[in-house]
């Protein structure tokens, strides 16, 4: 399929599911890395009993702050 039947396709609302390679697909700015950071103890406890308070994992709690923060000083 051409690009521009693609488009179309598309832009009609069709699936093109079909006609992508999403195996390199990537998402800019998306990408992880892991990091070690060391927390004091009462922080930990702390973000525990709030990730079940909300029944998520701390690292989804993490995440969500240090996100939060930074959108704010951005």
């Amino acid at each position: 399929m051409k690009a521009k039947d693609i488009d179309k396709t598309f832009d009609e609302g069709g699936d093109i599911s079909a006609h992508l390679d999403v195996t390199r697909a990537r998402r800019p700015e998306q990408e992880q890395k892991r990091v070690n950071v060391d927390f004091p103890l009462w922080m930990i406890q702390q973000l525990d009993k709030e990730a079940r308070r909300l029944g998520v994992p701390r690292q989804a709690i993490i995440k969500v702050w240090v996100a939060e923060r930074l959108e704010k000083t951005g």
